[in-house]
């Protein structure tokens, strides 16, 4: 069984900056926080806003006060000025690429034409758009419709922004031939046209089509349109309890895609929850996965990986291969690691909901684990490395330990900065800090190595650990936003993050090489260059291909660390 994401599915860009202004807002001030109707058409993202006190409003009252934010969607310009006139503060979240659609339609509505708009009638985005008409809109959703018009004089034509892009060819090769002087705009959204394509290719390549989305989605509902013109078994679902995997059963090859405002974290739980019935099918696979979810869910395999990561450092700095210093930052990581996950079990709703789902049920166990393993890593650190050594973790623990507690009330007077990890962007620097020092300097501070090569392998150490951190917080943007966790992708957009990452990731590899051949490290360290390459084609592939499951971008960015320690034996 062969399950396939679409590269398009998700939040298009006018989705993406309605819900990161309201969110924003939302974060940042103290007031009253209104959209104008439904911000977008998905039940989840609405109901996450009512959770934040977020609210609907439907009607425009005479007076009022807070922030209102208009919709993705656009709306008329008088409900826009009543808004204004009411006392609210506006901020306008309409789509770029509707506010272009707005913008041709008042400009030939000036000039007196009529403007005929090819889409439904009471979709917001139309009832926006009529709006700029100067009463002389009219709507067309058929070709019949169309033909039932007068032949105005003056006209201009234009579609909702997610219309159907074939029946849209229809509308104008029509207009071309019976009324060559109307003004014909394509205003179909390129995302939209994409999508379309993505879905059309799909489902001829695959047995049956998901559609996840909101019933209310105009753009969602045109996939599952064209996926079920195709013959294809295609269901449209807003969440994965609707989905029937009795008309699944003969399917071999499953495409997933997902309306413009779909959040990832619904698709994500989709495809996890769809591959999940289906290995069922094969048992032997089936174990196979569930190990590895177990592993990863854990962290015992992020742990396994700081172990090995610290064997090769020591490898790297002429250290003789203590396996004490390896088993000691497994420790550690693995008891810092579960603490912190689970303290942020309402995140990981939206960015790993099954890994909350697991911490949850599990969370006295999970505490205990931890426990155990942070007071066995600091006693065997003990005991067989030395009290400096000792000292240094004990300090690392108690910092780890005080990242979620409310310790800094009196240093800040700004009452979102209480926490440690309330500090913008301290997740990833202090983790990655972490790394280094368990990986790299405890085992250097115990075998009083260089200081060039210490320096050198702390460089390498760290700047795996941080493009390891940085591309995961970039995977779980949308939920740190909605969370008021201010990571580095958030602070400086996905954009620049991914930069920061490819530039870190090349100057390890400069530094290997480099250090190999002027005896700052041994002249095998060229060989575990092959790490962050790796590292680096892999993130550029799945940020091409952005809807590769989650599961696996983290279990295979995870195996480079393994693979780390063990070219380390190998070398």
């Amino acid at each position: 069984m062969k399950i396939v994401v679409a590269k398009t599915a998700g939040f298009c860009m006018g989705v993406r900056r309605a819900v990161d202004m309201v969110l924003d807002a939302s974060n940042l001030s103290s007031e009253p926080i209104y959209t104008y109707g439904p911000l977008i058409h998905n039940p989840q993202v609405l109901k996450l806003f009512e959770e934040k006190n977020i609210f609907k409003m439907d009607r425009i009252p005479e007076k009022g006060s807070g922030i209102v934010l208009i919709r993705a969607h656009g709306v008329p310009p008088e409900d826009k000025e009543a808004l204004k006139n009411a006392g609210f503060t506006v901020m306008d979240a309409t789509c770029p690429r509707v506010v272009r659609v707005q913008v041709i339609i008042h400009k030939y509505a000036k000039k007196g034409y009529s403007t005929i708009i090819i889409g439904d009638q009471k979709h917001p985005e139309v009832v926006g758009l009529l709006g700029y008409a100067k009463g002389k809109g009219h709507t067309v959703t058929s070709l019949d419709q169309l033909y039932e018009l007068p032949r105005f004089d003056d006209a201009v034509v234009v579609s909702q922004t997610t219309q159907n892009t074939d029946f849209y060819g229809e509308i104008k090769a029509w207009c071309k031939t019976n009324a060559p002087h109307y003004q014909i705009f394509d205003t179909i959204c390129g995302s939209t046209e994409k999508r379309q394509a993505e879905i059309r290719e799909l489902a001829e390549e695959n047995d049956a089509v998901i559609v996840v989305g909101g019933k209310q989605s105009g753009n969602t509902k045109r996939l599952a349109q064209i996926a079920s013109q195709t013959g294809k078994i295609t269901a449209h679902i807003e969440d994965v309890s609707q989905i029937d995997y009795g008309k699944l059963s003969s399917a071999r090859s499953i495409a997933i895609t997902a309306g413009a405002s779909t959040p990832n974290w619904v698709i994500n739980d989709a495809y996890d929850q769809i591959e999940r019935n289906l290995q069922q099918q094969h048992p032997a696979r089936a174990f196979l996965f569930s190990i590895r979810n177990f592993l990863l869910k854990t962290n015992i395999m992020t742990a396994a990986g700081a172990g090995f990561l610290t064997y090769a450092c020591s490898v790297l700095q002429g250290i003789s291969q203590n396996l004490h210093h390896a088993v000691i930052a497994m420790l550690y990581v693995l008891s810092m690691q579960i603490l912190n996950n689970l303290f942020t079990i309402k995140p990981d709703k939206y960015n790993h909901p099954q890994r909350a789902f697991f911490y949850k049920k599990y969370r006295s166990w999970l505490m205990l684990f931890a426990v155990l393993s942070g007071v066995s890593g600091l006693y065997l650190s003990f005991i067989a490395i030395g009290r400096i050594s000792f000292s240094i973790l004990l300090i690392m623990s108690l910092l780890g330990l005080s990242y979620n507690l409310k310790i800094i009330p009196f240093i800040s007077k700004k009452e979102q900065l209480i926490r440690l990890k309330d500090i913008p962007g301290s997740k990833t620097i202090l983790i990655t800090m972490a790394w280094g020092t368990v990986t790299c300097l405890l085992p250097a501070v115990a075998s009083q190595s260089k200081w060039l090569s210490v320096a050198v392998v702390f460089l390498f150490a760290t700047g795996l650990v941080f493009a390891r951190t940085a591309f995961f917080d970039i995977l779980a943007i949308q939920g740190d936003r909605i969370t008021r966790k201010e990571t580095l992708p958030i602070l400086l957009g996905e954009k620049r993050s991914f930069g920061i990452i490819q530039y870190v990731l090349m100057a390890d590899m400069g530094i290997l090489l480099l250090s190999s051949f002027t005896d700052i490290l041994v002249k095998k360290a060229v060989f575990l260059v092959i790490i962050p390459l790796m590292m680096l084609l892999l993130i550029r592939f799945f940020r091409k291909d952005s809807f590769v499951p989650g599961t696996h971008r983290e279990f295979f960015i995870e195996a480079l660390f393994l693979f780390t320690g063990l070219i380390a034996i190998v070398i």
